[in-house]
């Protein structure tokens, strides 16, 4: 029965802890936006690096690419 008044108090007893009727972690409210930002960063590099590779592939330097690629494969599998 002691063991069980201890668990108890000390699931209510801190904050940010499981078993607390808050729910809020023990994070800092500075930090409330850092995830948005990473975010941001990582869809504009991504939204470079597709248009990186659009402007590679859709140009002369892309379609030499493509078909030094499909002959390699056919070599590879003994068709060409």
């Amino acid at each position: 029965m002691k063991l069980t008044h201890l668990a108890r108090s000390r699931s209510t007893s801190r904050p940010g802890r499981a078993g607390t009727r808050s729910g809020r972690s023990s994070r800092p409210e500075m930090e409330a936006g850092i995830t948005t930002a990473e975010y941001a960063v990582g869809t504009a590099a991504g939204a470079g690096f597709a248009g990186l590779l659009y402007t590679l592939l859709t140009g002369a330097f892309g379609d030499q690419l493509l078909e030094r690629m499909f002959k390699h494969v056919m070599s590879l599998l003994g068709i060409g």
